[in-house]
C-alpha cells in the first residue's frame, strides 16, 4: 500500500510532507538519494541503522505535525543512500489509529513515533506485532509522551515476532514476546 500511497503523499501539499527527514515541511524535490532497492532488509536492524533511528526518531519527538491531522502519529522510512550510509528516505504524519501499509522496497525499518501509548502497558500495539510478522522488517516504536523518548523496535527473531526495548544511550534490553 505504500507504493500506492507513494504517490499520493508525493502529489500532496507541503504541510503534509517532508521527505528531508529535518521537519515535517517540504517538498518532494527535496527528497534525498536513496540507494536502489535491494534483497530483502534483515529482519534485525543492523547496527548502523539501530543507532542511527536512536538519534533521528529522538530527534523529531516532540515536533509538531503539520497537515490536516493535528494528532497523527510521525512516520520515517529508513533506506540507504548512494553512499551506503542509513538516512531517513521519507517523514510524514500517519493516522495514530491505523495500522501501517507495505513498506515499498529498499526501506531497511520503518520507525513510528506515537504521540500517547494506547495499549496498557507501555510499549508495541497488537498492530505493530502484526506489521513486523506480516512484513518481516523492523519496526521502531517512539514514545513521544514523556522525556526521554521510550523507545522499542520489534523484529522477526527466531521464527516470532519479538520486541525490546532501547534505552536512552543505546543499552539494549533483552528480546521480549
Amino acid at each position: 500500500m505504500f507504493a500506492i500511497l507513494l504517490p499520493v503523499l508525493v502529489a500532496a501539499t507541503s504541510a503534509d510532507l517532508v521527505t528531508n527527514g529535518s521537519q515535517f515541511a517540504g517538498t518532494a524535490d527535496q527528497a534525498l538519494p536513496v540507494a536502489p532497492a535491494s534483497a530483502r532488509p534483515p529482519p534485525i536492524a543492523e547496527t548502523d541503522v539501530r543507532e542511527f533511528v536512536a538519534i533521528a526518531g529522538r530527534r523529531v519527538a516532540g515536533r509538531p505535525v503539520g497537515g490536516p491531522i493535528a494528532s497523527a502519529d510521525k512516520l520515517l522510512l529508513i533506506a540507504r543512500d548512494d553512499k551506503g550510509y542509513p538516512v531517513t528516505a521519507l517523514s510524514a504524519g500517519f493516522p495514530s489509529r491505523q495500522a501501517l501499509p507495505a513498506p515499498p522496497g529498499g526501506t531497511l525499518a520503518v520507525v513510528r513515533l506515537r504521540q500517547r501509548y494506547t495499549t496498557p502497558v507501555p510499549g508495541p500495539s497488537a498492530d505493530d506485532l502484526a506489521f513486523v510478522a506480516a512484513h518481516r522488517i523492523p519496526l521502531f516504536i517512539v514514545g513521544e509522551w514523556s522525556r526521554p523518548a521510550p523507545m522499542w523496535e520489534v523484529a522477526w527473531v527466531d521464527g516470532a515476532v519479538r520486541f525490546r526495548t532501547i534505552g536512552e544511550v543505546g543499552e539494549i534490553g533483552p528480546w521480549q514476546d
